[in-house]
């Protein structure tokens, strides 16, 4: 009895424990582009990179706008980052496993971005290699 007490408490910390760090997967490919540019809007880079498509070319460029432009931003641009919504402009399907997704937000509402989103292995997941 006390060996099961046990081994309930410690599957129950480590549920909570894991819990915390995991995603919901996209279902479509608006999904993997609104997680993506909200955790790009507030900063959480590790759950922008769970959205990103994973190759060596996609987390440089990632890393470097974080590295070269998030990083130097004042705690108010942050701040209105973060409270900022996201707005999609079109969402245009290329072929069944290829979208592009431009976009704006209310905080920087005149600069446009267009990201593609890809499924791979069935997985909508973002390719910043042709962003524009």
């Amino acid at each position: 009895m006390k060996y099961l007490s046990i081994t309930l408490i410690v599957c129950a910390l480590l549920f909570s424990c894991s819990s915390s760090d995991t995603y919901k997967r996209a279902e479509n490919a608006q999904d993997a582009g609104r997680e993506f540019i909200r955790a790009s809007l507030d900063g959480d880079y590790k759950k922008a990179k769970y959205y990103l498509m994973t190759d060596s070319t996609n987390i440089m460029i990632l890393d470097k706008w974080k590295n070269d432009t998030y990083d130097k931003l004042t705690n108010e641009e942050r701040v209105s980052y973060t409270q900022a919504n996201i707005l999609p402009i079109e969402i245009q399907q290329v072929n069944d496993s290829l979208y592009n997704y431009t976009f704006t937000n209310t905080y920087k509402n005149k600069d446009t971005t267009t990201i593609q989103i890809v499924r791979v292995n069935g997985e909508w997941l973002v390719n910043l290699q042709d962003i524009h």
